[in-house]
């Protein structure tokens, strides 16, 4: 299945009603309204919006973003992702130090970049994402940076252009498990994806990806994807739960258990990540400003097995 077509939505059962621990905070107070005016001013896009993030509110309460470059239509239609799919404007080469200024002004000490899918161009927007993070690092050179990117159709010369940039952590999310791969990324292939998270490796990168669950998928294959995820040497994995954006995207198959997910967070330690970030609200930029730091997550983990508390 590749699309979710008009009348299978009609003959589809109602939504599953969201459990309690799925409740977040409407988005209030002052740091908000900053972030909030900075985005417009500076008429940038952020996957926080474009994607619905449960965190939106938590996030840009404490001043922080993150931002999508190369606009805000993407050449790809996954099954589950409310960015909108179209034809995107062209390309706006000045979009890079806007970002950089924004991130400025925000007094930021950690900033999160993501974009849209940009098949349609000859180099995938690797040159914008070189030249936002070069300019990031110019006017905020304290400022650490992750950089969650599309997988540039695992070309490995476009892929190379963004690690030449050299920021902090590379991201690149793998999303579902093997099977369903088709059905909820459709133009995207779980073998390229993972050669795309190797190849970064390769490069010196600390590198990232997340997974979304209640799509179908079973807990077999989550562990086989983490597995999977780990012979490509990825550091740090976040896994989540999926909330369908709109009645066209992929339904809730089910809503996995808060126990579940601390589940996994023990299994992804015993595997060997660095960072196992994982819970129902969990989505890849949620408290990245941690992913950065090698060997802290793996030492929160050891403290907590042992008994011992440590600080943020």
């Amino acid at each position: 299945m590749s699309c979710i077509t008009e009348n299978s939505l009609e003959q589809a059962a109602p939504r599953t009603k969201k459990p309690n621990w799925l409740r977040v905070k409407l988005p209030i107070g002052e740091s908000y309204k900053q972030v909030r005016g900075l985005v417009d001013t500076y008429k940038l896009h952020t996957i926080c919006e474009s994607g619905n993030c449960p965190n939106m509110g938590e996030c840009w309460g404490e001043g922080t973003a993150t931002f999508m470059i190369l606009g805000n239509t993407c050449t790809r239609s996954c099954g589950f992702c409310a960015v909108a799919t179209g034809r995107p404007d062209p390309v706006d080469w000045d979009e890079p130090q806007r970002v950089a200024e924004a991130i400025y002004l925000m007094k930021v000490k950690h900033a999160v970049i993501t974009s849209v899918d940009r098949d349609e161009l000859p180099d995938g927007g690797s040159q914008v994402w070189f030249n936002t993070i070069n300019a990031v690092k110019q006017l905020t050179p304290e400022t650490t940076l992750e950089t969650l990117i599309p997988d540039f159709k695992g070309i490995h010369e476009q892929i190379a252009t963004v690690a030449a940039a050299a920021p902090e952590v590379v991201s690149h999310n793998i999303e579902t498990v093997e099977r369903l791969t088709r059905q909820v990324r459709i133009q995207a292939k779980y073998w390229r994806s993972m050669d795309v998270l190797r190849t970064l490796k390769q490069l010196g990168m600390r590198t990232k990806s997340g997974i979304m669950l209640g799509l179908g998928e079973t807990k077999d294959e989550v562990l086989q994807t983490m597995e999977d995820l780990r012979h490509a040497q990825v550091d740090v994995i976040t896994i989540g739960q999926y909330l369908q954006p709109t009645p066209r995207h992929l339904r809730v198959d089910r809503f996995w258990h808060p126990d579940e997910f601390a589940e996994l967070r023990e299994a992804g330690y015993q595997m060997g990540f660095d960072y196992v970030e994982s819970g129902p609200l969990v989505r890849s930029s949620y408290h990245s400003e941690k992913h950065v730091f090698p060997g802290y997550g793996r030492k929160v983990w050891e403290q907590e097995k042992t008994g011992l508390v440590i600080g943020a």
